[in-house]
């Protein structure tokens, strides 16, 4: 064995009794940590060893990949228990308006702006791993040309979005293109609110709908329907993460401007879309100029978009 090889085999086993020792790592309010950790098992333990294996005798690399594999499902399962016991704390409706983001902070941190604003991180990894009930199905009807390829928001994201919007109970959440229904999950989790996700692969509604009903979510809804088509009754707030463009946008435009004539609206914003939406002569842009696709933005109905009641003549 060189001694290349010997010093990079003391280095695995090394990282491996680092997190075996760690007292710390397997308490619940350390999830970053274990996520940090099962990266590290992952890419720079696992994939170092199976790329070692033509090089090594197999006995050797097998007992440290075991080590490892088994370090890996110990932190795992610590993960999977937190989630069980916090689900059903959810169930029984144990986190009200305000105590939801709590709990997140508990597990992940305050801190939800990580230094490099694309991509997702730890706190993903929670929020899936808690409102997710099982793997993800795939797709079963073929998209139109103008849509876009289903992408999650990053958690960060929803809790931007769900504390800029401030949901007043009166308030009614729609999210268009909602994929697997993090969206509305999470936004109604944050704020009490009454959330609906419109979407129209029928796998993923009804993968959506399964959570929140095992979330016990009365107040969080999925249509199956192509989103031009949606009944939007009463809907105050929209968001939307670039489901579609062209000339479909214009007609999801469209729809929603007919709503700001009946009463104020708010749409959120993510993507690519936002540049779009910013051209739109009724909506007016709360926060900068629409420009950066990784920056979330609110759009308001203009006031004068919104007609007025004529009075009644006449004496009754």
């Amino acid at each position: 064995m060189s001694d290349e090889l010997t010093a990079i085999l003391s280095e695995i086993r090394y990282d491996i009794q680092n997190i075996h020792d760690d007292a710390n790592i397997c308490l619940d309010t350390h999830f970053n940590d274990r996520a940090k950790a099962i990266d590290l098992i992952d890419f720079h333990i696992i994939d170092r060893i199976d790329a070692l294996l033509p090089g090594a005798t197999d006995a050797e690399l097998e007992k440290l990949k075991q080590c490892a594999e088994k370090a890996k499902y110990r932190l795992e399962e610590t993960d999977r228990r937190l989630f069980k016991a916090l689900r059903e704390q959810i169930r029984s409706g144990n986190y009200a308006e305000g105590t939801f983001k709590k709990m997140i902070c508990n597990y992940c941190g305050g801190d939800f702006s990580p230094p490099n604003k694309v991509g997702y991180d730890t706190l993903d990894l929670f929020i899936n791993g808690l409102l997710f009930h099982r793997h993800p199905p795939q797709a079963t009807v073929e998209r139109e040309q103008e849509m876009v390829f289903y992408q999650q928001t990053p958690a960060r994201i929803i809790l931007e979005l769900a504390e800029r919007a401030r949901l007043m109970p009166g308030d009614i959440f729609f999210d268009i293109g909602s994929g697997l229904g993090l969206v509305p999950i999470l936004v109604n989790l944050l704020s009490g609110a009454k959330t609906t996700g419109v979407e129209c692969e029928p796998a993923y509604c009804d993968y959506a709908t399964t959570c929140a009903s095992k979330l016990n979510l009365a107040n969080v809804a999925f249509i199956n329907t192509q989103a031009q088509i949606g009944d939007y009754t009463g809907g105050t707030v929209f968001f939307m993460y670039t489901p579609f463009g062209g000339a479909m946008m214009q007609q999801m435009l469209e729809v929603l401007k007919k709503e700001s004539l009946k009463r104020t609206i708010r749409i959120f914003t993510y993507g690519p879309c936002s540049p779009i939406i910013a051209r739109q002569s009724w909506l007016r842009c709360i926060n900068g100029p629409a420009e950066d696709a990784y920056i979330l933005y609110e759009f308001k109905s203009r006031d004068g978009n919104t007609p007025t009641i004529a009075p009644i003549s006449g004496t009754i």
